[in-house]
């Protein structure tokens, strides 16, 4: 694939929602899966949501819940308001699950080891929650599908290998296997239970295959992935193997290959990198097409349309990952890896359009393919899909999709596991509200905090995330979504400068900009203002005075703007000389270097802490970010304030600092609910554009622990002060 294929992809298919004239998928609901917890239970225990699917009539969703060793079940009669119905105990560790008209069908691994692997399948009843049947499979299941006929379903007996012995490799026997069990009345008929040996058919240790996912076509065909063999087989309607090839191996370009870099740099290369496929979806009776997440020795980032025959038809190679990092989501810390490694598959028709619905399981997206030619597949749309989707449903009579996203972060204060639900609407697409595409090069980006307006573009700066590449984003917010066009590097020497953490930033009114850096004494960052040029180059550094570094904490400058010769900076958070509740607001004038501050009252938070992200002038008041540090439905304060400019008179650092008076702008919750998914954490970035419209933008931490979401916002002009 060439570069301007990747361009013309991301900037005519996959964002050419302006013309808002097409039917788009967009998020409506979002469940926690912790409220699925019967009343009493420890609500803090890890709990998931990996394989989903829905009943019959559309109105239920279950999914597997592997940490708790249950099934959850959710009704959504009211897709927007989603409602818990339970947990139901599996007595194991479920690994998939099917829904035969309303009745779950639900592999259960109970392995004692990986020597000793064991499983069973679970019938339950979906309205009642009772189990009703359960059937020995003799191994440990993976995924499970069913006919669309629902006269059998098909179940991929892993076997997996113990990743801590022999070096991880393949070759650990006892071999998998594949399963197919007749259903009456929805019910799997067990005695007549056919086991498909699907061993001696690959070149990588063919002793033992480990099937992985398997779907079935129209004809009653099964196909199913051997990930760590890199191949698939075909097994025909009579149960016997009818084909069976390597899944190849791929050539990449363009692409980053090196972790803990901290930067994004899409120049390496990875040749022969073979796919490892996990999901797999029939798009027709004769075409399929599989997720390449690897495994042992691959992972080609893409997906890849195969024929029964075992014939290519299309290939994606960087091209999806580049549209996932023109969105903002690619996980820089899985470089080395397999990038956003895609792992789960849904195909299904919506209208007269069939379309596959890939998961980045590391960036945490969808990919909306439109297959309605296999060879040309077109992806249209990228979907924010919680944090680490496994699997997903289609629920075309009611055009609806759900996203099961397994990662649980509640130990350390992040977002829940969650299940999304999406609606496929006559309406734009909503996501994403800015991205690179349409751009002279790839631009990787993440983690945007500070903000700034200037000559009719908005400029903003990654964080210390990006440690190693210190960028400013030019970006045209005047489409939707919003543009970003160059990136701007930070540079000391030529080189990309060290040692910052940048918060905030402001133009100077000279085609430069001055940026705040947060300071971290123990990693030995410090805080500063540094002054920098149109290219990016640091002419001026500026630390912090004795008085302040005798009170400094790690949280310091969240932002930055200029009033005159007088630049003033936010300090997010509490220093040693301040009350509880109340910030300083920095003043450095640039022409007599002298400095002095003010104190800013912050709300008080019912958990963690508050403190403030970003501070800007526009008009006669200076607006900030006020939020606290919590996720979902913890997040209570995520807010626009401003303080008169009147009121902003600094005085001498080291005594009693005068207190401004603030007002409450907006409340910004109800705007980050807006998109359907759970309040983020972190609204970094505030300016005004030259028609007077606030905008906002979130950082999505370079989608690390994080579903990598980044909402650039218009909110429209704000009421004058009185």
């Amino acid at each position: 694939m060439n570069r301007t294929r990747v361009c013309l992809t991301a900037a005519i298919a996959l964002f050419a929602h302006e013309a808002a004239a097409e039917m788009n998928f967009n998020r409506i609901a979002s469940f926690a899966t912790p409220a699925n917890m019967a009343e009493g239970e420890d609500l803090n225990r890890e709990t998931s949501a990996e394989i989903i699917s829905a009943t019959e009539d559309g109105m239920t969703l279950v999914y597997t819940d592997s940490p708790l060793g249950v099934i959850g079940r959710i009704d959504i009669t009211d897709p927007k308001a989603p409602k818990a119905m339970g947990n139901v105990d599996m007595g194991g560790e479920p690994t998939s699950v099917v829904v035969a008209g309303q009745t779950a069908l639900v592999g259960v691994n109970t392995s004692e080891s990986y020597t000793q692997p064991s499983g069973k399948l679970v019938t339950v009843d979906v309205a009642s929650g009772e189990v009703v049947s359960e059937c020995d499979l003799g191994g440990q299941p993976d995924s499970i599908a069913k006919s669309a006929d629902n006269s059998f379903v098909t179940l991929a007996i892993e076997n997996e290998r113990d990743e801590d012995f022999g070096d991880g490799r393949v070759g650990q026997e006892p071999a998998g296997y594949m399963v197919k069990l007749p259903l009456k009345d929805n019910a799997p008929v067990c005695e007549e239970m056919l086991k498909i040996d699907v061993t001696g058919l690959t070149e990588i240790a063919p002793q033992d295959p480990e099937p992985e996912f398997a779907d079935v076509n129209g004809l009653g065909e099964i196909a199913v992935t051997l990930q760590e063999n890199n191949a698939i087989v075909i097994i025909g309607a009579d149960g016997k193997v009818m084909n069976h090839f390597s899944a190849g191996a791929v050539d990449l370009t363009e692409i980053d290959a090196t972790d803990e870099r901290g930067a994004l740099i899409f120049t390496e290369t990875q040749m022969g990198r073979l796919r490892e496929p996990d999901g797999l979806g029939w798009i027709d009776n004769d075409h399929f097409v599989i997720a390449n997440e690897g495994d042992m020795d691959g992972g080609s980032r893409g997906i890849t349309v195969f024929h029964k025959d075992g014939t290519v038809v299309y290939e994606s190679g960087n091209t999806f990952e580049h549209a996932v990092i023109q969105t903002g989501h690619y996980p820089d810390k899985r470089s080395d890896a397999k990038g956003i490694e895609p792992e789960g598959m849904e195909i299904a028709t919506f209208g007269d359009t069939p379309y596959a619905f890939v998961l980045a399981e590391r960036a945490s997206v969808a990919g909306v393919y439109d297959m309605t030619d296999p060879a040309n597949p077109v992806l249209k749309q990228i979907l924010p899909s919680g944090i680490s989707p496994e699997g997903a449903v289609a629920i075309p009579s009611r055009n609806l999709l759900a996203t099961a996203n397994e990662a649980d972060l509640g130990e350390d204060g992040a977002a829940r596991a969650h299940v999304m639900i999406y609606e496929y609407q006559d309406a734009p697409a909503a996501y994403p509200t800015i991205t690179s595409a349409g751009a002279d090069e790839l631009i990787g980006w993440g983690a945007l905090s500070g903000m700034t307006f200037a000559d009719g573009k908005v400029y903003a700066v990654n964080d210390s995330f990006y440690g190693f590449q210190p960028t400013i984003f030019q970006i045209d917010a005047t489409q939707t979504p919003a543009k970003i066009e160059k990136a701007i590097r930070v540079t000391r020497a030529g080189q990309p400068a060290q040692k910052l953490d940048m918060e905030g930033i402001v133009a100077d009114g000279e085609g430069g900009f001055w940026i705040a850096s947060e300071g971290r004494t123990d990693r030995v960052v410090p805080h500063a203002m540094y002054h920098v040029n149109a290219k990016g180059a640091i002419k001026e550094e500026i630390g912090l005075p004795a008085e302040l570094m005798a009170v400094e904490k790690r949280f310091g400058f969240e932002g930055i703007t200029k009033i005159g010769d007088t630049l003033w900076m936010a300090v997010q958070r509490e220093w040693a000389d301040d009350d509880k509740g109340m910030v300083k607001l920095v003043a450095y004038n640039t022409e007599t270097e002298e400095w002095g501050a003010v104190r800013y009252p912050l709300d008080k938070g019912d958990a963690g802490w508050v403190g403030l992200s970003e501070i800007t002038l526009h008009g006669d008041a200076v607006y900030f970010i006020e939020r606290d540090n919590q996720i979902g439905d913890a997040a209570k304060i995520k807010q626009i304030t401003r303080v008169a400019v009147a009121d902003l008179v600094p005085a001498p650092l080291g005594g009693e600092l005068p207190v401004v008076t603030k007002e409450v702008v907006r409340d910004l919750i109800p705007d980050l609910k807006a998109f359907g998914g759970y309040v983020v954490d972190k609204v970094e970035g505030l300016t005004f554009d030259g028609e007077g419209n606030m905008l906002i933008v979130t950082d999505n931490d370079g989608v690390d622990d994080s579903s990598g979401e980044t909402f650039f916002l218009n909110l429209g002009p704000v009421k004058a002060m009185n």
